[in-house]
């Protein structure tokens, strides 16, 4: 009897823990990047003004001792054009599979039927919806407010809605606080300290990706990946050297610049962030390669980590 007392108070501290996965989806350039860094508070994601520029499933982690939140960063939904888009496609459909609680993000802009097929699998799940109306800065009057909001209700009636302006933080904690009531009683998924599911190595990609699509127009950025192939951590500085592929001899032409002076830029801008990111001095050495048609070639994309 004394046993099972002692068990009964060693397990109770930990019986109303909670811990669960909040998968963040919806249409491209609504949000969801500016949105999930806001709700885990460190830059997890990728976020320009450019579409599609989250490429993988991306879990940022919030832990405190009485509950843990896995969110999940998943590509824009949309119509593949061709295998690497097919992938993308899969990291937003699966993540309806494993979602304890849904986040669909839109904004004030954006058509409701846009991409049907998959909201109408929004309608249909049964874990708690959370609808986050974006963007609502950029709204004039409070009655273009409530026509949007009577729209989605109309559109998606079992989930509760949350205007938000994930750049103004506006409405933030709300959902927050939702979030948390909302999660089911489970142990720890990963390690208390754990911020996120991906390695260090990747960081470094995604930092380096978002220079390319902030420096580069067009099509030049979705064409190229980036693959770090050292990443040598001692105790006060990263030896990091990473090659970023792309499909053409012109794009590569088009990457280094007249006299390299494209990539050197790419270059200072991605160091200074790793530097900031991992709190250390960083030696960024950045080279560029052809692979042609890579965004079609299944082994390819395996090797990049969007096929497992």
């Amino acid at each position: 009897m004394e046993e099972e007392i002692k068990e009964t108070l060693i397990q109770e501290p930990n019986a109303a823990h909670k811990a669960g996965f909040v998968n963040i989806v919806g249409n491209p350039n609504v949000g969801k990047s500016t949105l999930m860094n806001d709700l885990v508070g460190e830059r997890i994601s990728i976020i320009t003004s450019k579409a599609q520029t989250t490429r993988h499933r991306i879990m940022g982690i919030v832990n405190t001792p009485e509950y843990q939140i896995v969110y999940s960063d998943t590509p824009g939904v949309l119509k593949p054009k061709y295998k690497l888009q097919e992938s993308m496609l899969e990291f937003s459909e699966g993540a309806l599979t494993d979602a304890d609680i849904l986040l669909y993000v839109t904004d004030v802009v954006e058509d409701p039927e846009k991409n049907k097929d998959f909201l109408d699998r929004v309608a249909k799940e049964t874990v708690p919806v959370l609808l986050v109306i974006n963007k609502i800065d950029l709204l004039k009057g409070d009655g273009e407010l409530e026509a949007l909001v009577d729209q989605w209700h109309k559109r998606l009636p079992n989930a509760e809605i949350f205007p938000t302006s994930a750049t103004e933080h506006f409405n933030i904690d709300n959902l927050k606080n939702r979030i948390v009531e909302l999660l089911p009683v489970n142990p720890p998924f990963f390690g208390k300290d754990a911020l996120t599911d991906k390695p260090a190595r990747f960081f470094v990609t995604e930092i380096i990706r978002e220079k390319l699509l902030l420096n580069y127009d067009k099509e030049i950025p979705y064409s190229t990946e980036v693959l770090v192939e050292k990443f040598e951590e001692k105790e006060n500085a990263i030896h990091i050297m990473s090659v970023i592929y792309v499909e053409r001899d012109s794009q590569k032409g088009i990457i280094i610049g007249k006299g390299g002076e494209k990539i050197k830029k790419v270059g200072i801008e991605a160091r200074q962030d790793i530097e900031q990111f991992f709190g250390k001095k960083v030696f960024l050495e950045i080279f560029v390669k052809v692979e042609k048609d890579w965004r079609n070639r299944e082994n390819k994309l395996r090797a990049f980590g969007y096929i497992e």
